[in-house]
């Protein structure tokens, strides 16, 4: 973590402990050093940096390029090295910016259902994870976010103490997928970006909040 980094995990960590009495369970799933997809469920703005901040190392986010216009927090995403994407959250520029933090050996936190839900329930995933990961070569770890719809969903306009957890899956591989999408035709390049999108969220959906091994803190 560079300095900037640290400063701000520190603060969000501080945040989700106190306020949120956040738990992470299994942490340890994500290996520290190497390239790392994070797939996480989406109920709320608060989600990207609660993944991020049960982990030990920094994390590639990912913010709409629009926001990067503000020159104080342009700079502090500058700073944390948050990857610009647009308003639908993919096109070639910001594919190919994730892609090259993956080469570099970086993590970073996609949401398969594409957007927030709005009733805290999971939703379907969308194809464009399946791209992502395909085309790259990093593992996948399923991350599911428990009670973050309730403390801070979209029908709040002010984040509330409600207890959170966020719980880290088993790394995923697809390598075999990425073989045959080498040569296989466009129709069954789209299916298998959907089957992994699928998969994954499948992923997310079996991790269960009464679980409790490796508990950190």
């Amino acid at each position: 973590m560079n300095p900037s980094y640290f400063i701000g995990w520190c603060l969000f960590r501080f945040l989700f402990t106190t306020y949120f009495r956040c738990r992470f369970y299994n942490p340890g799933r994500v290996a520290l050093q190497g390239p790392v997809i994070l797939a996480a469920n989406h109920a709320s703005y608060i989600d990207p940096p609660l993944v991020g901040s049960g982990l030990k190392r920094s994390i590639n986010y990912l913010a709409r390029d629009n926001i990067f216009r503000f020159p104080v927090v342009g700079a502090i995403l500058r700073s944390w090295q948050v990857v610009p994407v647009d308003r639908d959250g993919g096109g070639a520029r910001g594919l190919k910016a994730i892609l090259d933090r993956l080469l570099a050996g970086g993590a970073i936190i996609v949401f398969p259902e594409g957007t927030r839900s709005r009733d805290g329930q999971l939703q379907p995933a969308r194809s464009g994870i399946g791209l992502t990961v395909i085309k790259s070569t990093a593992p996948v770890v399923p991350v599911r976010v428990f009670g973050s719809y309730d403390a801070f969903g979209r029908q709040l306009r002010v984040p509330r103490p409600y207890r959170v957890t966020v719980k880290y899956g088993q790394p995923m591989s697809f390598e075999k997928l990425r073989t045959e999408a080498k040569s296989c035709s466009k129709t069954r390049l789209k299916e298998i970006y959907q089957h992994v999108a699928d998969e994954i969220m499948a992923a997310i959906a079996k991790l269960e909040p009464h679980e409790d091994k490796e508990r950190f803190p």
